[in-house]
């Protein structure tokens, strides 16, 4: 059995749990405490912030960046090592965003699914049956 790989470490990616910017993908840039650290991201109406590990989930992702690199290295940094295009192939950036799609769905939508879910459920116990 393998030990713990996810580490508080410079360039690890994470993901916001809670707050104004919960969802948000971003990098740890510099470690203040064992309780919190620097956060920087890519984006420009997330703006670099010391976050408690509290609210944060590490991701699988670790960025080449230096310690206490700047916003414009990070920017640079997370375009030519595509770390969105790594964070949206992950299973988990997929349920999230399967779990807000359905969040938004009216009353119809969801009866839709439901009658969707339910028609696939009977294709498979069919051809199961048939095999």
């Amino acid at each position: 059995m393998n030990g713990f790989e996810r580490f508080v470490q410079v360039g690890r990616v994470i993901l916001l749990k809670n707050g104004p910017q919960k969802g948000t993908v971003a990098a740890i840039i510099d470690i203040v405490d064992n309780k919190r650290v620097i956060v920087d991201c890519a984006s420009q109406e997330f703006p670099r912030q010391i976050v408690r590990l509290g609210q944060v989930t590490l991701t699988s992702i670790v960025m080449d960046i230096p310690r206490g690199a700047t916003t414009g290295i990070v920017a640079k940094k997370w375009q030519a090592q595509n770390i969105s295009d790594k964070w949206t192939a992950t299973a988990w950036a997929k349920k999230l965003q399967t779990v807000k799609t359905r969040s938004q769905l009216g009353d119809f939508e969801r009866f839709a699914v439901l009658r969707y879910k339910k028609q696939r459920r009977n294709q498979v116990e069919r051809a199961l049956v048939s095999a």
